[in-house]
């Protein structure tokens, strides 16, 4: 026998290293796009004021602060304003309580010593697509809390409830694609 390559047959180890070329190349075209947010078209995003059905007028405008300032970054899409938007951010604050979830009894008769209160939050809200005139992700009772020390301002609690209940509409958003 002879040892030469017979020219109508190519080499193994050829063969091999030119079948791994294709695989690869034809790897590198696919990409997967489901499970991303936004959709592609959706490239800028709009945050209207929540409307407030609690007593304290302050939280609507105090979430709102925080979802302008964080959510267009968290969610990969530009801020802009109503009429140039692609998507729009629209929500209502539906309650605002203040408790007191760790407490020590009293003994010999005095009352319970709060050690710590609780601020939660419940809002409704939605993201909706203004191209294709769809929601795109929406929660009608999305709620957080926020601990705070006994004789601590309120506002830490409410702000700690405030970046909890951002961090569950991008989380929420992301999770539904």
């Amino acid at each position: 026998m002879e040892d030469s390559v017979r020219p109508d047959r190519m080499p193994c180890s050829t063969t091999i290293a030119l079948a791994l070329a294709v695989v690869l190349m034809v790897g590198c075209n696919y990409s997967f796009q489901a499970g991303s947010f936004p959709p592609p078209h959706v490239r800028t995003l709009a945050i209207e004021p929540f409307e407030n059905e609690t007593e304290r007028f302050e939280v609507s405008s105090e979430l709102y602060d925080e979802l302008v300032r964080t959510l267009p970054a968290s969610l990969g899409v530009q801020s802009a304003g109503l009429d140039a938007a692609d998507a729009v951010v629209r929500g209502t604050v539906t309650r605002y309580d203040v408790q007191a979830p760790n407490y020590r009894a009293g003994a010999g008769g005095q009352g319970a010593q709060v050690l710590q209160r609780e601020v939660r939050i419940v809002i409704r809200v939605e993201i909706i697509d203004r191209v294709e005139n769809v929601i795109l992700w929406e929660s009608s009772s999305e709620s957080a809390q926020g601990l705070f020390a006994e004789g601590a301002p309120e506002e830490e609690g409410r702000r700690a409830a405030i970046e909890l209940l951002v961090q569950a509409i991008v989380d929420g958003a992301q999770s539904n694609w």
